[in-house]
This record gives structure tokens, sequence and C-alpha cells, in this order.
């Protein structure tokens, strides 16, 4: 029966995802900057001093937080985060959403966490064929990098102090 939960999870995200999404010829950086609704998260990467490192060979897999997302954490979050003094804190929240290697919806499904970049791990679900990581649903997955995969995420991930 789980394995039927989560083939059917997979499926429903392949149809979610058009086949044009994300190009292999642009990194995961570029390929989030062209989507249009990472515009927060482009400019976290850039104040944690991360593009460099997502623009690298990788490979990685991104849990990426759309524009909305970060817009459900308190006021003033992301602004604070975005200060100089803050930037090692904003660093480890955003390599929280980043796991070494490239790990497609169809590997994701079959996890019950990942170890992320910044040392801690997430818990990944699969549930009624939605796919949640730390409780933040998977809203699109295998957006297709040349250094890596995309699963878009509806939530922030906050790691453990």
């Amino acid at each position: 029966m789980k394995w039927k939960s989560m083939a059917i999870a997979l499926a429903l995200l392949a149809l979610a995802l058009p086949m044009s999404a994300g190009s292999p010829k642009k990194d995961i950086v570029d390929t989030a900057v062209a989507a249009g609704s990472f515009q927060t998260l482009a400019a976290a990467l850039q104040a944690a001093d991360l593009v460099s490192t997502l623009k690298g060979a990788g490979p990685f897999t991104v849990f990426a937080p759309t524009d909305d997302a970060f817009k459900k954490l308190p006021a003033g979050t992301v602004e604070t985060l975005l200060r100089p003094e803050n930037k090692e804190k904003l660093k480890a929240i955003l390599l929280y959403h980043v796991v070494a290697g490239k790990v497609p919806a169809a590997a994701v499904v079959k996890l019950n966490s990942a170890k992320t970049v910044n040392g801690q791990e997430v818990q990944i679900a699969t549930q009624d064929g939605t796919v949640t990581v730390n409780g933040a649903k998977v809203i699109k997955a295998d957006v297709w990098a040349s250094n890596g995969v995309i699963h878009v995420i509806d939530t922030v991930l906050l790691p453990k102090d």
C-alpha cells in the first residue's frame, strides 16, 4: 500500500510539471531567477554569498521556497535576515534547503529524511499524493537545471538553532 501511495504521489508531481520546466542549459540559480517566483530566494542567496556555490558544478537538490513562502514568515523576518550581521544565520537557513546530489522526485518519495548541506536532516513524508519536507508541501517537482534539480516548496524551512 505504501508503494501505491508513493507511485500516486510521483504521478501527481509529474503531471503538475510542464515538460519544459527547467532548462538543462541553466544552473540552479539562473533557472530559479528565470521562473520569476523566487526573487526573495535570489536576494537571500546573494546576501549570504551563496550564488557562486549554487552556480557551481554540484549536483545539488534544492527545496526552493517561493516568494509567497517567504511572505508566510513573521513580518520583518526577511529584512532582518538580509542584514550583513545576520549573514551566517541566513546562510544556515538557505543551506538547510539544499541536499548534495541530484535527487529527483522518484527518489524523494522513497525517502523518510535527507541530510542537508548545513548538516541537519529534513523529514520527508508522502501522504495522499502529497510530498512534504518538514511539513512544507512540494508544489512542483523536478525542475531540472544543468547542475541539479529544484523541488518548489510552499514554506521556508527553518533549521534547529
